[in-house]
């Protein structure tokens, strides 16, 4: 054993042990006939001693960082430190012994306040693994993992691993493929969710299951969304409703922030919120309901407008209350983060005075019948600003609900130490694609509201499916869905997508199979373990809440992947790469 004790568990109670300590030298303080080290390990800091002058001669060797190992007596401190838990003793060295020495000079230092590159914290991952901050966060991902398992457990549900080498799907990002050496020229895919998998399970006749499952979705890297890779709660009941999923999430979810944060955590039944009021009200389907402004459509007040950029435009407003009091600076700034940040052609306002006048911007186009419209129907206070966005309809959405929250930031609106959490319900089941094909516009196995006869005699872009997603301060935290279950109506979901019957049996043939046989009713949902965590810790980046990370380009500077591999890799996998012209 190279320790008896750890650096964060010794307290006045063990004056006058000997003990054992190993650890890494955070500090070291010569003061002449003293040396003063600061001993860290996972637990804590504890305070050595070194004043025995052949142990001095060997200390002054030392390097911050270096990994030591410690026998001394415990003795109470003369100045006790009260920022430390082990702070009323230290420990006088008898015997030290190196066990592992580091570079005299640090890539960055550990555990400061000092500003460091991200790409040089995930080159020297390591090291970065040692920060307080980091290393806790690290901890905490243990703990809520554990939590989150022994909650689903005491739910009766079963916890079954699902393969990482599947096929490849439709699921709405690019799939990571892998050759297959025993079979050449095909390829397995890493999944993006156990989708059809968790399905199966259902037709296998699991009641519930669930799985801490790892997704592999090749898409650019956001501030809340690891590249590549990331893990969530996947869970699927069968006999189960929309109700029955939403049920388990309002138990699951509060239960685990509760455990871990002091803020005030929303109870369910949490609030359910269409999809179109959602784009409608706030512009975006991830609301931050801990900002009080809501996005209101004004576009009939200016049907006879003489504003020319109003004219035949959708004109969303956003009325903020004591907003009259920023000066000019503030709205020319908010115009600018219009223009710059959400691609708006401008950003007009007005300000209603605490006198009942119209004053700045745009006022002279506000007649006094429309400021009578606005008080009555829009609840405009004396005193606020008034922000509009004219656009054509989704357009103008989008930027209003993008100028929202920034406006929510910029006033400090947001209520502090809460999480408000929601359900986005009543997804359309499709949408128009870039090109301007019909596409799935969530998940492809879900069942559409009003089953065949829907998809037989609605518009595509009508029809609304059992889908949904859990939102938490401004995140979407989950994403779910009743599944379709009827192969008849599977066929026809995927043949508005341009899918065919042949291409449903060959890409989904063992779903289509199943189908067959006397498949449940199930639904199901999978709340997002590495944003859980994030919000949890109050991070601002998701890569703060993973111990091994990608950078934003979705390199691992660690481990120097992606990487080129050897001809004979390729040759083996069958693959043959083509030179670039």
């Amino acid at each position: 054993m190279y320790r008896t004790k750890t650096c964060g568990e010794l307290n006045i109670n063990n004056v006058g042990e000997n003990v054992e300590l190993a650890g890494w030298i955070q500090k070291i303080r010569d003061l002449g006939g003293m040396i003063f080290i600061d001993l860290r390990d996972e637990f804590g800091i504890t305070q050595i001693v070194v004043n025995d002058e052949s142990l001095q001669g060997v200390v002054k060797e030392y390097t911050t960082e270096s990994c030591i190992h410690v026998e001394g007596e415990v003795v109470e401190r003369s100045n006790k430190n009260k920022h430390i838990s082990t702070g009323e003793i230290e420990v006088i060295a008898k015997k030290l012994e190196i066990l592992g020495k580091c570079k005299n000079v640090l890539p960055f230092e550990i555990n400061t306040d000092q500003e460091v590159r991200e790409d040089l914290r995930l080159e020297y991952r390591f090291l970065d693994l040692r920060n307080e901050k980091l290393h806790n966060n690290i901890l905490l991902r243990s703990k809520i993992l554990k939590t989150l398992r022994d909650r689903m457990d005491e739910l009766g549900f079963t916890e079954v691993q699902t393969p990482i080498l599947a096929n490849s799907s439709p699921e709405g990002a690019r799939d990571y493929l892998v050759p297959s050496r025993l079979n050449p020229g095909e390829f397995y895919a890493l999944p993006q969710a156990p989708q059809q998998f968790k399905q199966l399970l259902m037709v296998g006749g699991f009641n519930k299951y669930y799985q801490i499952a790892p997704c592999f979705r090749d898409e650019d890297p956001r501030a809340d969304r690891a590249p590549g890779e990331f893990y969530q709660l996947d869970y699927e009941m069968s006999f189960a409703t929309q109700e029955d999923v939403f049920k388990v999430m309002e138990d699951v979810v509060p239960y685990t922030f509760e455990k871990f944060t002091n803020w005030k955590v929303d109870k369910g039944p949490f609030i359910r919120i269409p999809y179109r009021e959602a784009m409608e009200k706030y512009g975006i389907d991830k609301p931050d309901l801990r900002n009080p402004l809501i996005i209101q459509d004004v576009t009939k007040l200016f049907e006879d407008t003489e504003f020319n950029a109003f004219k035949g435009k959708t004109v969303k407003a956003i009325i903020v209350e004591n907003g009259a009091d920023q000066g000019r600076k503030f709205f020319d700034k908010m115009n600018d983060f219009a223009v710059e940040e959400c691609e708006a052609k401008g950003l007009a306002w007005v300000k209603f005075e605490n006198s009942g006048i119209m004053q700045g911007g745009i006022s002279k186009f506000i007649t006094g019948e429309m400021k009578d419209v606005l008080q009555k129907e829009y609840d405009l206070k004396k005193n606020s600003a008034i922000f509009f966005i004219a656009d054509e309809f989704t357009k103008a959405q989008k930027i209003a609900g993008l100028v929202r929250i920034e406006l929510g930031k910029r006033l400090d609106l947001l209520e502090k130490n809460v999480y408000r959490f929601c359900f986005i319900v009543d997804f359309p089941m499709y949408e128009l694609s870039d090109e301007g094909t019909i596409d799935f516009s969530h998940n492809p196995f879900s069942m559409p509201q009003g089953g065949l006869e829907a998809l037989e005699n609605k518009d595509p872009l009508d029809i609304l499916a059992y889908q949904y997603d859990l939102v938490c301060n401004g995140y979407e935290m989950a994403s779910g869905a009743v599944r379709n279950h009827n192969p008849e109506i599977m066929v026809k979901a995927f043949e508005i997508a341009g899918y065919t019957e042949e291409d449903v049996k060959s890409r989904f043939g063992a779903l289509y199979k199943a189908f067959q046989y006397g498949t449940p009713p199930h639904a199901g949902a999978a709340p997002g373990i590495d944003r859980m965590i994030m919000l949890i810790s109050d991070s601002q980046n998701i890569r703060e809440v993973i111990a091994f990370p990608k950078n934003k380009r979705a390199r691992d500077l660690l481990m120097n992947a992606p990487s080129v591999v050897s001809e004979q890799q390729l040759k083996d996998v069958h693959i043959k790469l083509r030179e670039e012209k």
